[in-house]
């Protein structure tokens, strides 16, 4: 059987430095920092009172308050990045065949905000269950894709996948596979987040996975820096249209990119931490590579998972020397996770876009708060603080997820 080809026609973004997808990019060419105080609610008591908001957004201006009522944040985001990217790529909803239309979602951590909601108020209410009605339908995940099926409309495959960080990551491979094998012409595949809450920041406190540097919160998220505590809280959506070539082709789309491979692994290690050796980002990477049929040395560009974890940086860096070997020093590498913070489930969505952006426009993004490189971190060009031009061919987009899930996307220019 032969595989079909798999394009993408379409982008949304919604994050804490742009409210759409060419605003996000032009953001993260100009460095833009997304850290700011918590506003969603009283972080004083916190370990982390800081976190990567969305800025100037106000959901009423894209949803009635029926709508806005009945969903929770993380199903609003996605929402507004996935009418961005249907509108993106020009389908024609009104003659497209819907059954062959499916929609794959990601997210971490789901309906959160409105767990927190939920249990704050049966607390304060002295245990007396008042419960919102929607309460159970808000938090599940799967209604994340199941909203959006009946918003738009589409018929095709509609579920959502979870892998801590790695989810939307998951998503997109999924999506692929599915238009790949010929079961549809076109997914709407990405990842949502909405986990700026008491219990999101709470319980990753209490797990030491946040930085704590409210002294100077705003170099907080400083991947492969020296001091870098741990990640920094981001939030929204990003969507994706994977369409398959010929049908992108016969209907004149604007082609953006093409995914050229995916690699899917796991550590089998540990619930947190990434194998000491990078094993499973190994295979993920050297897989991607296989499923592309290119070698290492075709690869101009890497979007890391780059956390500004301690460890996680470090081996996510022998991994790909691993991987690439001498070709490295040809490389460009960044975090744009530096500048939007970590949007867990959505991550590898809106850095599958900055790739997706990089090889348009033959620029890659900086890493910003590159204070000082951590001497465990490879003397590699990290774009520290000032995007690099370079012609790229081939960008790979890195998401690991706790859990010991590895995600890698290489995308191909067309």
């Amino acid at each position: 059987m032969e595989l079909k080809r798999v394009v993408i026609t379409g982008l949304g973004a919604l994050t804490p430095i742009g409210n759409n997808a060419p605003d996000f990019w032009d953001a993260l060419l100009k460095g833009k920092n997304g850290v700011g105080l918590i506003t969603h609610f009283d972080a004083s008591e916190y370990k982390t009172k800081f976190a990567c908001e969305l800025k100037d957004f106000d959901i009423t201006k894209y949803l009635d308050s029926k709508e806005v009522h009945r969903l929770d944040r993380c199903s609003q985001h996605a929402y507004i990045a996935a009418k961005e990217a249907l509108a993106d790529s020009q389908i024609d909803l009104t003659t497209a065949n819907k059954d062959r239309i499916g929609i794959i979602m990601g997210t971490g951590i789901g309906g959160i905000t409105t767990a927190a909601e939920g249990i704050i108020d049966f607390a304060q209410n002295n245990l007396v269950p008042h419960f919102n009605p929607f309460f159970i339908l808000k938090a599940l995940s799967n209604m994340v894709s199941g909203n959006l099926s009946i918003m738009f409309d589409l018929r095709g495959p509609n579920y959502t996948t979870s892998a801590a960080c790695a989810s939307a990551a998951v998503a997109i491979a999924d999506a692929y596979h599915y238009i790949q094998l010929g079961k549809v012409d076109v997914m709407l595949s990405g990842g949502t987040e909405a986990g700026i809450c008491e219990l999101g920041i709470g319980g990753f406190n209490a797990m030491r996975a946040l930085s704590t540097r409210n002294d100077d919160y705003l170099t907080a998220s400083r991947p492969f820096s020296i001091g870098r505590d741990g990640f920094v809280m981001g939030e929204g959506a990003g969507a994706l249209i994977l369409e398959e070539y010929e049908h992108a082709k016969a209907r004149n789309a604007h082609i953006y990119a093409e995914i050229a491979g995916i690699g899917i692994s796991s550590d089998a290690y540990h619930i947190t931490a990434p194998h000491p050796d990078g094993r499973g980002a190994i295979t993920a990477m050297q897989n991607a590579l296989d499923d592309a049929h290119i070698p290492p040395n075709m690869v101009d560009h890497i979007n890391t998972h780059g956390t500004s974890t301690q460890q996680g940086d470090v081996t996510e860096c022998k991994a790909i020397a691993e991987v690439f070997g001498a070709h490295t020093q040809e490389m460009l590498f960044n975090s744009t996770k530096s500048m939007t913070g970590h949007l867990l489930g959505a991550a590898a969505a809106i850095e599958s876009i900055a790739c997706i952006f990089a090889i348009n426009h033959g620029i890659v993004p900086p890493t910003i708060n590159m204070v000082e490189k951590d001497p465990a971190i490879p003397d590699w060009n990290f774009c520290s603080n000032q995007a690099v031009k370079k012609d790229i061919q081939f960008a790979l987009n890195n998401s690991f997820g706790f859990g010991g899930h590895n995600i890698s996307i290489l995308f191909k220019k067309i």
